[in-house]
């Protein structure tokens, strides 16, 4: 059931009617041209015209992540997108998703869904669910899980408190109302991740100091930032670690080699050097902590999401950029009981505070992630934040 097909749906399933909602027939169809695909990227701006909070996209990037050919997570997994329409006016939007690297990862029969996108009407996101699910369960799937945008390694999670807050580099950001449309198709909570806040006033003191110091000696431990001519060379180091590192996380997928490339070079013109740290031990690099400022910051003046305008916001206010987000922080599970994790978290703190910024976001966290967690509380971080992964038996 690949792509090419077009399929009419009217939603008229009595338990995924809710009440005080008219009804007229709804369309699905498959993204199959570069028009389908402009369509489906440009629905955002329909979404959340005049929406305060949400940071408009580059367009190259949205294209890039659709595209097949160029995006090397296709490789692996397959992926059907698909328009909604009622009168011919696109109503919503979605993605089914069968990612293969997870389910061998896993031992799962997995599908997802990802991209959602859809006016406030549950009979629009019924139809495009059942689609979704329909898809999946033709390749085999047993559950329904999302959103992933595209997996786990992307934008993930519905955000489901913090509505008034704008979004972080590479954090999603939704409508309040999709929570009920999501709930409302009957989807439960799998798991919760959090976005902790940290300010410069509360996470540095002597008493972290010290302890961050005997932490070092005690593991000869040393901190060095990304050595950014020889970036490629660190690229393949940091691949030697991120699998092994969250290998036992629920969910965790596998990078490739070409996945881990692209996302480099995509990250290499943001990049901060300070806020790319190794740890070390007797010569052996045994951790890995990823920062980057948080241009969205600068990119939510970009309203259109045009590329040369959005480089010249990040040029122009740079220096309003007061927040770094913490994306990616893993130990080999050997050094785990070392204290390396917490000497990256705290080290990034240090850096980040020396350049100026004043706020940091440690997102995201697993709910039961317990060493994390406890970490980002001890460094007096608030919750801010919460996104939502949802599943459903199929």
């Amino acid at each position: 059931m690949r792509g090419g097909f077009f399929v009419p749906i009217v939603t008229t399933t009595t338990n995924h009617i809710s009440s005080g909602v008219s009804m007229s027939d709804i369309i699905i169809q498959p993204v199959v041209t570069n028009a389908d695909r402009d369509q489906f990227i440009k629905f955002l701006w329909k979404v959340y015209e005049g929406n305060p909070y949400w940071v408009p996209p580059l367009l190259m990037d949205r294209k890039k992540l659709m595209d097949k050919k160029k995006n090397p997570f296709y490789e692996h997994s397959d992926a059907e997108f698909y328009i909604a329409k009622r009168d011919g006016v696109m109503v919503g939007r979605i993605a089914a998703i069968v990612n293969h690297n997870h389910n061998k990862e896993h031992n799962e029969k997995t599908g997802f869904f990802g991209f959602f996108e859809c006016m406030n009407d549950q009979h629009v996101a019924n139809a495009l669910f059942d689609t979704a699910k329909s898809y999946v369960k033709s390749e085999g799937m047993t559950s329904f899980r999302g959103p992933a945008n595209p997996s786990v390694n992307d934008e993930y999670g519905l955000l489901v408190e913090g509505f008034d807050e704008r979004p972080t580099v590479l954090m999603p950001y939704n409508p309040e109302y999709y929570v009920k449309l999501v709930e409302g198709y009957g989807f439960k909570k799998a798991k919760d991740l959090y976005s902790y806040k940290l300010s410069q006033e509360t996470v540095y003191s002597e008493r972290f100091n010290r302890a961050n110091t005997l932490v070092k000696e005690r593991n000869n431990l040393t901190i060095r930032a990304v050595d950014m001519k020889k970036f490629h060379q660190d690229v393949e180091v940091v691949k030697k670690i991120y699998n092994a590192a969250w290998a036992k996380n629920w969910g965790a997928v596998p990078m490739t080699d070409g996945e881990m490339d692209a996302l480099a070079e995509d990250l290499k013109p943001v990049i901060v050097p300070d806020l790319v740290l190794f740890a070390e031990s007797k010569g052996k690099t045994v951790g890995f902590a990823l920062s980057l400022p948080d241009i969205n910051m600068a990119l939510w003046y970009n309203r259109k999401g045009r590329l040369l305008p959005g480089l010249m916001q990040l040029y122009l206010r740079k220096k309003e950029i007061n927040l770094v987000r913490i994306i990616v922080l893993g130990v080999l599970p050997e050094y785990l009981n070392t204290g390396a994790g917490g000497v990256l978290f705290y080290e990034t703190a240090v850096r980040a505070r020396r350049l100026g910024y004043e706020y940091g976001e440690a997102s995201w966290v697993l709910e039961d992630n317990v060493r994390m967690n406890k970490s980002a509380e001890a460094m007096n971080g608030k919750i801010t934040k919460r996104h939502r992964i949802y599943e459903m038996p199929i």
